[in-house]
């Protein structure tokens, strides 16, 4: 029997499908309407600088860095928790290697008695505490951090139970809380930064992957900005002391690799300058970057030449309060370098 069609009834679904509010697909993970520093102005640019002048991290999302041991991701991880605060927002520190103390956290303006510090020791244990918290106010830049993923554990290792499922069920615990928690920071437009140490994979063969982070792939997967830290080498100064010139290791600096990104274009590289007792000198990466990138011989801040030496250069900008002076200059000379590499090509016909 013919179906008899109501057209009456048709023309209101295709009046409806008409008016009704197109999604437009979403091109990048984040909220970058609220943004916060990393500490240092080149890596800014390298994580997001294409969306938003002087980049940074936005809200919303997961990052994971990670590394070998001494290559600066506590200190990183540090610094934008301490921008966190200063920002007037709320955060809560998660530290099961017990690490953070208050000499160390004074360094990044961090108060240790005003942030939620936690130890936990199990990886159910501190995700299920990420999605319980609640800052004082969802309307502020609010932050998550962990140092780091690799000290945590399993019940079963606790409890000492089937040591040869051990790996397999911490990975499986890992992609079971992120899958639930990722929903929860891109809802609540909370930033979670976590560090995690790398490991030699010796089942990589010839052609895969050399290093590999515990807790399986979901880490990496769920993660919207993965930095990886490369081996630092040492910053030293040399000073004359009773006639005799004496060397001293004051720092490291260290590469920052965009490894992974949803929120903008990966693979970009930054150099950061980590002093001990200071952290991120940001001064000293912004001059050496205008030095490279120009036909400069000497340190130089608006076109005047400074110094030859990059640590007098260092004192002159910091007596004139010109740091922002300074990283605008960069701003401004690294999306001049970043025009040149746009690929303008005709859209593609469908």
């Amino acid at each position: 029997m013919e179906r008899k069609i109501n057209k009456s009834k048709l023309a209101a679904q295709i009046q409806r499908t008409i008016n009704m509010p197109v999604k437009k697909k979403r091109e990048y993970d984040g909220d970058m309407g609220r943004v916060i520093s990393t500490g240092s102005t080149l890596l800014d640019l390298a994580i997001s600088g294409g969306r938003i002048r002087g980049g940074g991290l936005p809200l919303g999302i997961l990052v994971e860095i990670f590394g070998p041991s001494g290559c600066g991701k506590t200190v990183l991880l540090s610094e934008i928790a301490g921008a966190v605060q200063r920002s007037g927002g709320d955060l809560t520190f998660f530290d099961p290697e017990a690490r953070l103390n208050q000499q160390f956290a004074r360094i990044f303006g961090l108060d240790t008695t005003k942030l939620d510090y936690k130890q936990p020791s199990t990886v159910t244990e501190l995700f299920q505490a990420v999605r319980a918290w609640e800052p004082r106010s969802k309307k502020d830049i609010n932050g998550i951090f962990a140092d780091s993923l690799a000290a945590l554990s399993t019940d079963l290792e606790i409890d000492n139970k089937d040591g040869d499922k051990m790996g397999m069920r911490r990975a499986k615990e890992f992609s079971e809380e992120l899958r639930k928690t990722c929903r929860v920071l891109a809802n609540e437009g909370y930033l979670m930064v976590c560090s995690n140490q790398v490991r030699v994979n010796v089942d990589a063969g010839i052609y895969g992957q050399k290093y590999t982070t515990p807790g399986g792939e979901s880490v990496g997967f769920y993660s919207s900005l993965r930095l990886q830290a490369r081996k630092p080498s040492e910053i030293k100064v040399k000073e004359k002391v009773a006639g005799k010139e004496i060397s001293r290791t004051i720092g490291v600096q260290s590469e920052i690799r965009v490894f992974k990104s949803s929120i903008w274009k990966p693979y970009r590289t930054a150099s950061i300058s980590i002093l001990f007792d200071y952290g991120i000198d940001d001064i000293r990466e912004n001059l050496q970057f205008i030095k490279d990138y120009t036909k400069n011989t000497m340190y130089t801040l608006g076109g005047e030449k400074l110094a030859v030496s990059l640590d007098n250069s260092i004192m002159m900008v910091e007596e004139r309060n010109a740091e922002k002076e300074l990283k605008e200059e960069v701003i401004d000379l690294w999306e001049m370098i970043e025009s040149k590499f746009e690929v303008d090509r005709k859209p593609k016909q469908r």
